[in-house]
Formats: C-alpha cells, sequence, structure tokens
C-alpha cells in the first residue's frame, strides 16, 4: 500500500487551490464551487495560514447572517491547522482526521506547502490498494487450484 503521504499526493494534481487570509469569503466559496472541493488553502504566499472548509463558511457565516462578499476569510478560517509532512504515514493521518473530526490536513515540507490530504484521499488509495492485493490473491489461488493450467 501507498503508505506516505507523499504517495497520496502522487495521484493528485500539483495544482495547490488557495486563498489569501485577506480575501472576502464570495472568492473561497467560488474557489470551492468551481473545484468542486469541500476545502480551500489559506495562504500568504508560501506560508499557511489556515484552512477554510465549507462547515467553517456555514457555521461561522451562513448561520450568523453575514454576507459572503463582506466577510473576511481570515475572520472565519482555522487558523493553525493541524498539519502532515510527505514522510507521514497514511495510517497517522486518517487517525488524527477520525480523532479531531477534520476531513482535511494541509501538507508543509520546509515551511512550505505542498498539497493537501483528505480523508476521502486516504479512502481511495486504501482501496485501490486493496483491490490490487485482491487480484494478485485471486491469481495467485488459481495457479495454485489449478498446478498444470500454465497462466
Amino acid at each position: 500500500m501507498p503508505k506516505y503521504v507523499k504517495d497520496c499526493l502522487a495521484n493528485k494534481s500539483n495544482v495547490l487551490i488557495a486563498v489569501k487570509s485577506s480575501s472576502f469569503l464570495v472568492e473561497a466559496l467560488e474557489l470551492m464551487r468551481s473545484h468542486r472541493i469541500r476545502a480551500i488553502l489559506v495562504t500568504d504566499g508560501d506560508r499557511l495560514e489556515g484552512i477554510l472548509s465549507q462547515g467553517d463558511c456555514a457555521i461561522k457565516a451562513l448561520l450568523p447572517d453575514l454576507k459572503a462578499k463582506e466577510v473576511l476569510v481570515k475572520n472565519i478560517m482555522t487558523s493553525n491547522p493541524l498539519t502532515v509532512g510527505l514522510e507521514d504515514d497514511l495510517r497517522d493521518c486518517m487517525k488524527i482526521m477520525i480523532d479531531k473530526r477534520i476531513r482535511h490536513l494541509p501538507v508543509v515540507e520546509s515551511d512550505k506547502v505542498v498539497g493537501i490530504v483528505s480523508v476521502g484521499d486516504v479512502a481511495k488509495v486504501s482501496l485501490e490498494h486493496r483491490a490490487k492485493q485482491f487480484e494478485f490473491l485471486k491469481r495467485y489461488s488459481e495457479v495454485w487450484a489449478n498446478p498444470k493450467e500454465k497462466h
């Protein structure tokens, strides 16, 4: 199984979707919609300032009836989010997300944001690995079931 964050990121686009902390919420929401993502990184340059999820938008802006064209991202983002590195184990990432009840972890290397992993990313990698294992075991069992046949 690809077991590290770097393996998971290798299957994803290298494009980082991010907004500045000084952006208005509407810009973040439009980017989330157009890229079909549920969370967006908040950066100033390469420096991670926070993360903004759809849940943050709903609970911190929509429920209080704030206007997305007037609210700054920095006022509702999660500052100093938990992060992981490229060499971190995907199982540890999943444990963090389950324990902390979060769905996304920014990936940071040498103080630079290099990506983001989600619960869905980790689950997809795990399922793909399981499918390959199943296929291998199926072929293996076919060989042993019929040892005289050529495979």
